[in-house]
C-alpha cells in the first residue's frame, strides 16, 4: 500500500490527473513512484494497477495512461475530497515530490451520483415553487430571491445520494427574481439557473415563472392547431433568422421589426411565407432563439450604424467600416453564444418581459401559416464559463489534458459525454417541444456530441404524446452538423453524432458534398473562383487558373456530376451508381460521398447562413458578363439539384429571390445592412452593399470590388421575381409526386436510375408505377451547359411522356421549350435548365389489362 507519509497538497494550474470513477485515477505518470490524492479533508493512497476494457471504451483518450486505484480504506474519503481542491502527487523513492498536477473530476462524480439522473431539476411545482440544483462538489447553496423590500437569501438542503440542493418556497415567490448562492473552497459565487425558464433582461437573474400561466400564454395558444407533420425524407425547410425576417421590412410597424411579433401581422414577410407554405414548403428553420449574449436585450442599450449606408458607392469601404463600430451593441447576431438554453432570446421581444407570450405567438403565427417550426440548438458551447462553471467547477465543459477548457467550436466547449451535462441537453430539448410546441431541432455542430447524447433526445422526444404532453412527439424532426474536428475527431473520446455515425438513426445530418460539387471547390478556396456543376463549369469557364487546364475541368466535372447523383439519392452509400461505385466508395475531400443508410438521414443544401449566399458563390464563379437571366437560370437549377432529390431539403432564406450579403462569407456580426432580407424586389437583393467586413473578407477584396462595382450584376424586379416564380414551381413539383419522396434506401435502390448523360447533364429516372395514382414515371434532366441538350431515353420510346403539367403551365419560356420525341424517346431540354417530364401512360391501361412497362 501506498504510504499516507509525504503526500501533501501542492500548488499547480494544471489538471493533468483524470479520476474517472470512485476507485480509478488516470495519470501520465510512472507506476513506480508513490501517488496520493490530497485534500484539505484528507489523503487518499493509490496503487497502480490498471484500466478495464470497458474504462478504456469510456476514456479513449486515456486508454494508454497509468492506472492509480484508489485504497479500500480510504473510499470513505472521497465525497468530502470532491468539496475540496485535490491535487494528484507522485513522489520517489526518497520521498521527494516527483510530480504533482490538479485532478479532473467529471468522471467520478458521474459514478458518485449517478441517480441525479432521474431527479428532478429546475423551476417545479404549481402553488408552491421549488427549485433545484446540481451542485455536488459545494460546501452550500443558498437561493438569493430578490424582491421589493431588496435580497433575502435562503438555505437550501443537500441530498447526499444526488448531490442536488433543493428549497421548498411560497406562492408569493412566483414571478420574483432568483439566483444561487454557490459556496466552494475558493468562494462564493452568484449564479443564475441553468434549468431556469426566465431571465431578467440581458441574463444577471433567474426569474421564477410557471409556463401554464395565462400572462405567458397568446390568445388560443392551448388549442394550437399544427400544420400535418411530414416524415423527415419529405421535409422542405426554410433557414430563416428572426430579425432579418422583418428588421427591413417597411411594411411591418416600426415597432415591431426585428421581433417576434411581426410573425403576426400581416406583412410582406408573412404574405411571403404563406405562399411558400402553399407552393409546398413544410418547415421554417429558426437560427438561434434561445437567450444569448452578443446583443443587449433593452432596445435603448442598444446603437445601430449611423449614415446613409444606401447612399455610398457599392463597392465602397465605407459601409463595414461604419457597420464594425457598433457591432457590438447592435441589434445583430446570429447568436451562437448560449446564456441561458432553455429562455427564449429577450431581444427579440418587443420588451424583453414578453419574450416567453411573444415566442409562442410566434410559433403559433408560423403554424398558422402552414408551416412547422426547426429551432436551432447551440448546445456544444457556451458564450464563456460563467454560467455552468462556477456551480460544478470543472465539470459542464470539456477539459483538455491538462485540465485548460477546449474551444474547438469557437468557444468554451461543453462535454455532454459527462451525465448532467447530457441529461441537460436532453431536458432542455423536451422542455422546447412540450412548452413551445417546437417541431423540430437543428443541432449546431453535432458531431462534437456523442452519438448516445443524440439518441438519447430521440428516445425522450418520442415519449411525448399529445394526450399527456400536447405534442406527438414522434413527429418532430432531428438533424444537424455531423462535422469531425477538434479535441473529439475521429471519435478520440466517443463515438460522435458524425455523418456517417448518425447512419440508421434516423437523424440527420447536413451533406457538404452536394453543396461543393453543386458550387464548385469549398467555402474556404484562396480564390474563391473555383467553378462547380451549378457555377459554369459545365461550358462556362471564367477564366481563373484555379480551375486548372480543360482536361483537369472535364475530370472535375465527371467526378462533380457522380458525387451529385449520390446526393440526389439521398447521400446513400450503398446505392450504386451507372460507373458501378457505391455511393461510399464515391470519394470527397477523402471521405465517402455516400454515408446514409435512409434518404431521410441527409439534409440536402447549396448555401446556409453560414458562407457566401448562393447568388454571392454565382457572382463569384460564372464569368462576369453572364447575362442576368443566366444566372437566375443557374440558382434555379443550383436549387433544384436540392429540392428534386431525395431526402431532406434545405434552402437559405431569400434564396428563391437571389438575396445577396454583398459577397459577406461570414455575416454572423455584420449587422442588420449586410444581412438584410427584402421582399420589396424595387430595394434590389443586397448585392452592391459595400465591401464586406474586412475581418473575414478582406483576403478576397481584390475580386469582390470589381464585381459589386457592375451594376450588371444586380437583379431587377423581373430577375427577382423570375427566380421566386421556379422556385415555388420546383416546390410544387417536389410535392406533386411520390417520386421525390421514396422514403427507404430499398425502394430508391429499386426504383431510381441515372441513365447516361452527356457532359455537364444529369439525368435522374423514378419508376412511380403502382406508387403514383398519375404517373408511371417521373424524369429529370439537369442541363448545366449554355446549349440545349438531348437526353435518350429509349425506355420511354412510344410512351405518353409529357413536361410535368407545372413546367408546362410555367411562366418560363423557356423551360416549356422541353421536348420529348416519341419515336425515339428522346429529350429535348434548353441550356440552363432543369427540366421534369411525366409518363402519363400505364395505370389506366393496366388497369384494363393494357400495356405495362
Amino acid at each position: 500500500m501506498t504510504s499516507r507519509k509525504g503526500c501533501a497538497a501542492a500548488v499547480t494550474g494544471e489538471a493533468r490527473a483524470h479520476w474517472i470513477d470512485r476507485d480509478t485515477v488516470a495519470w501520465q505518470v510512472d507506476p513506480s513512484y508513490r501517488h496520493c490524492l490530497a485534500s484539505g479533508s484528507g489523503v487518499l493512497r493509490l496503487a497502480p494497477g490498471t484500466l478495464s476494457d470497458g474504462q478504456r471504451r469510456a476514456w479513449p483518450h486515456l486508454a494508454s495512461y497509468t492506472a492509480l486505484k484508489v485504497d479500500p480504506r480510504d473510499a470513505g474519503l472521497v465525497r468530502a475530497a470532491l468539496r475540496d481542491r485535490v491535487v494528484a502527487e507522485a513522489r520517489d523513492g526518497s520521498g521527494a515530490l516527483a510530480a504533482a498536477t490538479g485532478v479532473q473530476i467529471p468522471g467520478v462524480l458521474d459514478d458518485l451520483y449517478a441517480a441525479a439522473a432521474g431527479a428532478r431539476l429546475g423551476p417545479a411545482g404549481r402553488i408552491f415553487p421549488r427549485l433545484s440544483v446540481w451542485a455536488p462538489t459545494a460546501r452550500t447553496v443558498e437561493l438569493a430571491l430578490y424582491g421589493p423590500r431588496g435580497r433575502t437569501v435562503h438555505p437550501m438542503r443537500r441530498d447526499d445520494e444526488t448531490g442536488i440542493w433543493s428549497v421548498r418556497g411560497l406562492p408569493t415567490w412566483w414571478g420574483r427574481e432568483y439566483t444561487f448562492l454557490v459556496t466552494h473552497l475558493s468562494g462564493t459565487h452568484e449564479v443564475t439557473d441553468p434549468y431556469g425558464l426566465d431571465v431578467t433582461p440581458d441574463g444577471g437573474h433567474s426569474r421564477l415563472v410557471r409556463l401554464d400561466g395565462y400572462a405567458h400564454k397568446p390568445p388560443g395558444w392551448d388549442r394550437l392547431a399544427k400544420p400535418p407533420a411530414v416524415p423527415q425524407h419529405r421535409a422542405s425547410i426554410y433557414e430563416l433568422h428572426v430579425r432579418d425576417f422583418s428588421a427591413s421590412d417597411e411594411s411591418v410597424p416600426a415597432g415591431l421589426r426585428g421581433t417576434y411579433a411581426a410573425f403576426g401581422v400581416d406583412s410582406a414577410g408573412t404574405r411571403e411565407l404563406r405562399s411558400l407554405a402553399a407552393d409546398g414548403l413544410t418547415h421554417v428553420h429558426l437560427l438561434p432563439v434561445f437567450d444569448f449574449a452578443t446583443v443587449p436585450e433593452r432596445a435603448a442599450d442598444r446603437t445601430e450604424p449611423d449614415g446613409d449606408l444606401a447612399a455610398l458607392p457599392p463597392d465602397s469601404e465605407l459601409q463595414q467600416e461604419l457597420v464594425a463600430r457598433t457591432a457590438a451593441t447592435d441589434s445583430f447576431n446570429w447568436g451562437y453564444d448560449p446564456l441561458h438554453y432553455t429562455v427564449p432570446e429577450g431581444s427579440y421581444a418587443t420588451e424583453p418581459g414578453e419574450r416567453i407570450r411573444e415566442f409562442r405567438g410566434m410559433v403559433a403565427a408560423l403554424n398558422r401559416a402552414g408551416l412547422r417550426v426547426v429551432m436551432d440548438v447551440v448546445y456544444n458551447h457556451t458564450h464563456s464559463t460563467a454560467v455552468l462553471d462556477p456551480i460544478v467547477p470543472g465539470y459542464y465543459h470539456r477539459l483538455l489534458e491538462d485540465g485548460r477548457v477546449a474551444d474547438s467550436t469557437c468557444c468554451a466547449n461543453t462535454a455532454p459525454e459527462h451525465l448532467m451535462m447530457g441529461r441537460l441537453v436532453v431536458d432542455s430539448v423536451v422542455t422546447w417541444a412540450r412548452e413551445y410546441k417546437i417541431d423540430g431541432f437543428r443541432f449546431d455542430l453535432m458531431g462534437h456530441h456523442p452519438k448516445a447524447n443524440l439518441l438519447a433526445v430521440r428516445r425522450a422526444l418520442d415519449a411525448l404524446t399529445v394526450a399527456r404532453d400536447g405534442v406527438d412527439g414522434k413527429s418532430i424532426i432531428l438533424y444537424g452538423e455531423g462535422w469531425n474536428f477538434g479535441e473529439v475527431a475521429d471519435g478520440a473520446r466517443f463515438e460522435q453524432a458524425t455523418q456517417a455515425n448518425l447512419a440508421g438513426t434516423g437523424i440527420g445530418t447536413f451533406t457538404d458534398r452536394l453543396r461543393d460539387a453543386v458550387r464548385g471547390g469549398a467555402p474556404f478556396d484562396a480564390d474563391p473562383r473555383v467553378q462547380g456543376f451549378g457555377s459554369g463549369l459545365a461550358g462556362a469557364p471564367n477564366g481563373s487558373p484555379a480551375n486548372g487546364p480543360p482536361e483537369q475541368q472535364r475530370a472535375r466535372l465527371a467526378h462533380y456530376a457522380d458525387v451529385i447523383r449520390v446526393g440526389l439519392t439521398g447521400s446513400l452509400r450503398d446505392y450504386v451508381l451507372p460507373c458501378g461505385r457505391k455511393g461510399s466508395e464515391v470519394d470527397h475531400n477523402g471521405s465517402p460521398t455516400g454515408y446514409a443508410a435512409e434518404p431521410g438521414e441527409a439534409v440536402a443544401y447549396v448555401d446556409a447562413h453560414d458562407n457566401e449566399t448562393l447568388f454571392d458563390a454565382l457572382a463569384y464563379k460564372l464569368p462576369q458578363d453572364t447575362p442576368m437571366a443566366d444566372r437566375v437560370r443557374m440558382q434555379v437549377l443550383s436549387l433544384a439539384t436540392v429540392l428534386l432529390g431525395q431526402g431532406t431539403a434545405f434552402v437559405h432564406a431569400g434564396s428563391e429571390r437571389l438575396r445577396s450579403k454583398s459577397l459577406d462569407r461570414n455575416s454572423y456580426d455584420s449587422g442588420d445592412w449586410f444581412n438584410r432580407l427584402l421582399w420589396d424586389c424595387e430595394r434590389g437583393n443586397g448585392f452592391g452593399a459595400g465591401l464586406p467586413p474586412r475581418a473575414d473578407n478582406e483576403a478576397r477584396w481584390s475580386y469582390a470590388a470589381p464585381l459589386l462595382a457592375d451594376p450588371a450584376l444586380r437583379p431587377d424586379c423581373a430577375a427577382i421575381r423570375a427566380c421566386r416564380a421556379r422556385f415555388g414551381e420546383l416546390l410544387r413539383i417536389r410535392a406533386s409526386s411520390p417520386a421525390f419522396a421514396l422514403g427507404s434506401a430499398a425502394e430508391v435502390t429499386r426504383r431510381l436510375s441515372f441513365p447516361p448523360s452527356a457532359e455537364g447533364v444529369i439525368a435522374m429516372h423514378v419508376d412511380t408505377s403502382g406508387l403514383d395514382p398519375r404517373w408511371s414515371s417521373v424524369t429529370v434532366v439537369f442541363n448545366a451547359t449554355p446549349y440545349a441538350r438531348a437526353q435518350p431515353m429509349e425506355a420511354l420510346a412510344g410512351r405518353a411522356v409529357a413536361p410535368h403539367p407545372v413546367q408546362a403551365a410555367s411562366g418560363d419560356p423557356v423551360v416549356r421549350e422541353a421536348a420529348f420525341d416519341p419515336a425515339t424517346g428522346t429529350l429535348t431540354v434548353p441550356g440552363r435548365t432543369v427540366a421534369v417530364f411525366v409518363d402519363v401512360m400505364g395505370w389506366t391501361q393496366r388497369a384494363i389489362g393494357g400495356e405495362g412497362r
